[in-house]
């Protein structure tokens, strides 16, 4: 392998001192723009390129952002990457990813790693485990600059963006109201999130605003695939089945089709239902999913907007924690 050229090369190749041509190719004032030329040129000619990492160290900075996720294979996930990295990318940040798999323990290893890998500033969405927040306190208490996103908490001092869940989730349970259900089951996430939490509140007050009983009894627990299917099983057996299904994501809201078509119930014909996510399947499925988008992608590049300013910023002893919600919209399709 060709060794890489180095500013001592043009400097013997010159007869300069390695500190002249280093101003020089800074364009220093106190460099005559003769030997500023000259500098460069030779430069281009041997392909000088700069040590990036020599660079940051003595400008205590790695220009790099560390991403805490709950699982890449979620298509919301991998929005929120693609957001993130176009902007980071813009600005010359890389970007180093991490998935808990939703586990507390290895969300707590993914913490002490990028702490190591000494980043300017972490995102953060926590696993359904995370009740301590403790070890992401180190991160502040490192003055190492932190966004909260999708997934977020109040007991930290930090930036928070998220999806406005709660509006998302009304004007879903809305939509099926208007389409002539009037028992609808909600299929909904840990409620110590507040994303469980905000969208089971859309969800109650969609009914009430239209005088229909919220019953405790048609919300259940059932955010994965897995538990989804088992819950819409158990659901679509009762006589007096609910004919409305909101879910709390895309894949829930798959399983339920799922689920109805095994057990010969039509969707829209017999049951309606509506996700949250607008996910790359919801547009596949048979039938194409009704759902929520809550522009993962947007969210990604505000997130990290948000978080290279926080990086950027010289006073912050002033630190005032700004809490920004994404706008939802419901993708009308066929499940309805």
């Amino acid at each position: 392998m060709k060794r890489q050229t180095t500013i001592k090369d043009i400097a013997i190749k010159l007869g300069l001192s390695t500190s002249t041509v280093s101003r020089a190719l800074k364009d220093h004032p106190d460099i005559s723009p003769k030997t500023r030329s000259v500098v460069k040129e030779l430069a281009a000619i041997l392909g000088y390129r700069p040590n990036k990492i020599a660079l940051n160290l003595r400008n205590n900075s790695t220009r790099m952002i560390g991403l805490i996720i709950p699982e890449i294979e979620h298509n919301f996930f991998s929005a929120i990457i693609n957001g993130v990295e176009e902007i980071a990318y813009k600005n010359d940040y890389s970007v180093m990813v991490f998935q808990s798999n939703e586990s507390y323990k290895r969300e707590v290893i993914n913490v002490h790693t990028v702490l190591a890998n000494r980043v300017d500033g972490a995102l953060i969405s926590f696993s359904k485990e995370t009740k301590d927040f403790s070890h992401f306190q180190k991160l502040i208490d490192n003055e190492i600059p932190v966004v909260f996103f999708d997934r977020v908490t109040d007991e930290l001092h930090t930036d928070q963006i998220i999806a406005d869940d709660y509006h998302g989730a009304y004007v879903a349970v809305n939509h099926i109201i208007e389409k002539g259900c009037t028992s609808i089951a909600h299929f909904a996430a840990p409620q110590h999130l507040d994303i469980g939490k905000n969208r089971l509140l859309g969800y109650h007050d969609a009914l009430l605003n239209h005088n229909i009983p919220y019953d405790p009894n048609l919300v259940m627990l059932a955010d994965t695939y897995k538990t989804a299917y088992k819950a819409a099983l158990e659901i679509l057996k009762r006589p007096n089945h609910p004919t409305g299904f909101f879910a709390v994501n895309d894949m829930a809201a798959i399983a339920i089709m799922k689920a109805a078509r095994y057990l010969g119930i039509k969707v829209p014909e017999d049951i309606k239902v509506v996700g949250f996510e607008n996910s790359v399947v919801a547009s596949i499925s048979e039938p194409e999913l009704t759902t929520v988008d809550q522009f993962g992608f947007e969210l990604g590049r505000e997130a990290c907007i948000l978080l290279l300013k926080r990086i950027e910023e010289t006073h912050k002893e002033n630190f005032k924690p700004i809490k920004r919600a994404i706008k939802t919209k419901l993708i009308i399709r066929n499940s309805c």
